[in-house]
């Protein structure tokens, strides 16, 4: 949406008639709540030609120079002075030290009083801004990365334990039918206390034994 030099609009904030205000380095007039609560309102794409130290706001400065502004609750949802949609608060930058008011259907901004200077200061240049979102993304993709792995590895080694449970339940039904013999005479009463105790560990070992070489196979494969 182009610079909307013609019309006057309230103040999102506090309902305040806004001010324009001419910036000659940006080409641009500049929505200000001078005689409110100071926020600023930017229209389309004109916040990107005022977020480094290095651009020229001294008309701005010295507008809002020794002013005393009325307080306002930054917390609350604005709507756009332009397009009358609600606007949604999202961080200047990948900081996230600063929250602004963002329309989503005209491309609007604005900054509450005193927020401009803080974003201002964060970097020196758009190449910095942007090396400093790709370091932030590179981060939290590769901590999401890693938390992946881990939980897919534990995920394996889960199906590997239960894989190597049913491997050896049936190793050890084969085992106990093979020495069914002596199960059977320790039913009947022919009681052996150590041939049937020594069966019974066979069988559990194997079991014990199975569950073990599944973790490790789950826990190793890729």
């Amino acid at each position: 949406m182009a610079d909307n030099k013609d019309t006057t609009i309230n103040c999102p904030a506090c309902g305040k008639p806004m001010k324009k205000i001419y910036m000659p380095a940006q080409g641009v007039n500049l929505d200000v709540c001078v005689d409110g609560c100071g926020g600023i309102y930017f229209d389309n794409r004109e916040f990107s030609k005022f977020d480094e130290p290095s651009e020229d706001i001294s008309p701005l400065n010295e507008v809002l120079k020794d002013k005393e502004f009325i307080k306002v609750d930054e917390n609350i949802t604005r709507v756009c002075p332009v397009c009358g949609s609600d606007m949604v608060k999202n961080y200047a930058s990948s900081k996230q030290e600063v929250q602004v008011d963002e329309c989503y259907h005209c491309g609007g901004k604005f900054l509450d009083y005193g927020e401009l200077d803080k974003i201002r200061s964060q970097y020196n240049t758009e190449g910095e801004r942007s090396a400093d979102v790709m370091k932030k993304l590179y981060s939290d993709v590769g901590v999401n990365l890693i938390d992946r792995q881990a939980l897919t590895g534990t995920y394996r080694q889960q199906q590997g334990k239960s894989n190597g449970l049913k491997i050896g339940i049936i190793l050890a039904l084969i085992w106990l039918i093979y020495k069914n013999s002596i199960i059977t005479n320790a039913f009947n009463g022919n009681f052996n206390n150590i041939e049937f105790a020594v069966v019974i560990s066979v069988a559990i070992a194997i079991v014990l034994i199975c569950i073990g070489i599944g973790s490790i196979i789950g826990r190793t494969s890729k």
